[in-house]
């Protein structure tokens, strides 16, 4: 399989500053965080920024030359959406596509990304899981290497359940048999849960496994994004005036945000990750895949959120092996959803990792790749697909 430096999303946003022309180059500066941007990091901004701006962008290249991540790249496939939009997918692995001589089918493994992230986003799970197994990543919609979303162009708003729809013609085109195990992060759980809400028979039928990963079912005006809770009203309320705003000044932000790389950084780290001592080359990984995502793209999505709500739809998950989990700093997705959408699932796996953040699958791989190859095992079980491969049954 060929390999190329990975591409991916992103994010920053911006202190909307009035004047004649509506909105100065200035006050775009730092304002485009896609989800967030709540400026608690302030301190932590100036601090960052008397280190000498050389001696970052000599660190940050010398990273880029030397990091793998994201370069692992499967057989490319495009897959066209209900309303025709072009979906890049990958199939990669080496497991086989269909049961050999009366085997039992194996099982083939969707991974859906997150919010202004792609595919390489799932890059330790990829090398983790790909040999002897069937694995399908693909880029959501206006993210990665996909086509813009046609409809949105068009002028219809963007929505989970059209993720969801766009799953199903994925999965419709790739996997169009057999035991799937699905994968979601952010949101691609919240794609997850729109398809099992839409095609609740597919689960019955072919569902072997289910791992939601950062994600909630809804109630995402409950989420605080660690701000006092004036701020997080006033941030909620505000936020999507703002960035609609920013998505119609796509140039001048995409040029603001190259300025602020600095300031943008600090709040991409601060709602990433947890911990204090993440690899600076996944950190910086992380920091590529954001700035990847054009702002419009994230004024796209932004909405979705608010209207998600996906509680009832988990009941198509039940008695499905299911694993949930996130980070105990996770900002974007805190915790206490992840325990909400296990006490709708009788018999799912809770899984809390201390001290991690949004980009748990980056920020603690080995941990997630054992979780999931755990939860392949319970899915060869539930639906007597063919055994795992030994090195994912021993990473299990």
């Amino acid at each position: 399989m060929s390999e190329e430096p990975g591409s991916g999303p992103v994010t920053s946003v911006a202190k909307a500053v009035g004047g004649a022309s509506g909105v100065s180059r200035a006050g775009l500066i730092g304002i485009s965080v896609g989800v967030v941007a709540a400026g608690a990091a302030a301190g932590v901004a100036i601090e960052r920024l008397t280190v000498h701006r050389a001696t970052r962008r000599r660190a940050r290249a010398e990273l880029d030359a030397n990091a793998p991540y994201g370069s692992l790249r499967g057989r490319p496939q495009t897959v066209a959406a209900a309303d025709g939009t072009e979906l890049y997918v990958e199939l990669d692995g080496t497991g086989r596509d269909e049961p050999v001589d009366g085997d039992r089918p194996p099982l083939t493994v969707v991974f859906c990304h997150g919010y202004c992230l792609n595919q390489d986003s799932w890059h330790f799970q990829r090398a983790a899981l790909r040999e002897g197994m069937r694995l399908v990543f693909w880029d959501q919609r206006s993210h990665g290497r996909s086509e813009r979303s046609r409809s949105y162009l068009a002028g219809e708003p963007a929505s989970i359940d059209q993720l969801g729809g766009d799953l199903k013609a994925v999965i419709d085109a790739v996997a169009p048999t057999g035991p799937l195990v699905l994968v979601g992060h952010s949101m691609g759980g919240m794609t997850v849960m729109a398809l099992a809400d839409q095609y609740p028979e597919l689960f019955r039928e072919r569902v072997a496994g289910v791992a939601l990963i950062g994600t909630m079912a809804g109630n995402w005006e409950a989420v605080t994004l660690g701000l006092p809770s004036a701020g997080a009203k006033l941030f909620k309320k505000v936020a999507p005036g703002v960035v609609k705003l920013l998505g119609r000044q796509v140039e001048l932000v995409e040029a603001t945000r190259r300025l602020g790389a600095d300031v943008s950084a600090v709040f991409y780290r601060k709602f990433s990750f947890g911990g204090k001592d993440v690899d600076p080359g996944v950190v910086r990984f992380a920091e590529q895949l954001l700035d990847a995502t054009p702002i419009d793209v994230v004024a796209e999505f932004y909405p979705v959120f608010g209207a998600h709500e996906k509680t009832e739809a988990l009941a198509a998950l039940r008695g499905i092996p299911t694993l949930v989990l996130a980070g105990t700093k996770d900002l974007l997705t805190p915790p206490g959803h992840s325990e909400a959408m296990a006490r709708q699932l009788p018999g799912a796996e809770l899984l809390l990792v201390e001290e991690a953040g949004h980009l748990v699958m980056l920020e603690r791989p080995d941990l997630v790749d054992r979780r999931l190859a755990a939860l392949l095992k319970q899915a060869v079980d539930h639906r007597g697909t063919a055994p795992l491969p030994p090195s994912v049954s021993e990473l299990a």
